[in-house]
């Protein structure tokens, strides 16, 4: 199976953005993205409490809740005296919306982050009280002009403010400011496939998103808009050139014997869909005879007593 990754880079970004500019802050220090790939980066010029210790650096750890707080297995790279690197995939990481994390030197220093880091936040414990040391924090949602989710909000052009906020960015009030438009406000956001509740903040009001029907009930007795950002998702079947007809089935399309059709392309069967996140089941009829993607070594089984292939979109 090839699963296009047009419009699906998970982009991975600092909780906190200036008010002024969706450009992020060059206070924010941590890391870097170039396409799918996060360099973590470590500069002992940002720790005081590493620079000014006298500590020697032999080796620096990225620990965070993507890796359990482990403080001796994300190693990175060094690359000059003072500065450190490591690069990871960013699919490595869970469906979370957002994670903390440090920098640990020798496997038991901690690097604190000063409080004036924009991408600062308080550490907690584990019954959730504040404690007097500081974590860098990643977030899942970005801002961006060529994101692939527009949010747009008609009138309210005397507004002096207007914010995103939704389960994207656990309702911050602040993070995503929208832009004046000719005819109203408007912000552009990276996505990964999801399904997700927003609202309009103006001036301070609360309200849904007047040009979206789709919305359901909060606990407040009120409601949020929903959107659901899919991905194209291409399926492909090779070495059946001779087949006549292949149909693609899933729990995506109730296991349908007839609506999926495949187009033959280059000796191999083709099928694209747009798919929300989330794991389905998936299999292929070839001339009326059901199998498993070859191509595809994840299966489960269904409860049922049958095998099926399994895609995962995130």
């Amino acid at each position: 199976m090839k699963i296009s990754t047009k419009h699906i880079t998970i982009f991975l970004i600092l909780i906190a953005f200036t008010l002024n500019s969706i450009a992020q802050s060059t206070t924010i220090k941590g890391y870097t993205i170039k396409g799918d790939i996060i360099t973590f980066v470590f500069k002992v010029d940002d720790y005081p409490n590493i620079k000014y210790n006298g500590h020697t650096i032999k080796q620096v750890f990225v620990s965070g809740e993507f890796n359990d707080w482990a403080t001796n297995q994300w190693e990175m790279q060094k690359v000059t005296d003072t500065r450190y690197e490591l690069k990871k995939s960013l699919h490595d990481f869970t469906s979370d919306f957002d994670w903390e994390f440090k920098f640990v030197v020798n496997g038991e220093h901690w690097a604190e982050p000063s409080r004036d880091f924009v991408n600062s936040v308080t550490a907690r414990d584990k019954n959730g009280k504040k404690m007097m040391v500081y974590n860098l924090k990643l977030y899942s949602a970005f801002a961006t002009d060529y994101g692939n989710v527009s949010f747009k909000l008609k009138g309210f052009t005397d507004a002096t403010k207007v914010i995103l906020s939704g389960t994207f960015n656990r309702w911050d009030e602040t993070g995503f400011k929208m832009k004046p438009t000719a005819d109203g406000w408007q912000v552009t956001l990276q996505l990964r496939p999801d399904i997700y509740e927003y609202k309009f903040i103006v001036d301070g009001q609360w309200m849904v998103d007047p040009q979206n029907p789709s919305k359901i009930l909060n606990k407040y007795e009120g409601y949020n808009s929903v959107i659901n950002v899919k991905r194209r998702v291409e399926f492909r079947l090779c070495e059946f050139g001779d087949a006549q007809t292949v149909i693609l089935a899933g729990d995506f399309n109730d296991w349908s014997e007839h609506q999926f059709k495949m187009k033959k392309t280059n000796n191999c069967w083709t099928y694209s869909t747009l798919l929300s996140g989330g794991k389905y089941h998936y299999k292929f009829i070839v001339d009326g005879k059901w199998m498993i993607d070859p191509a595809n070594s994840v299966a489960e089984y269904d409860g049922k007593g049958n095998v099926n292939s399994v895609c995962m979109i995130k």
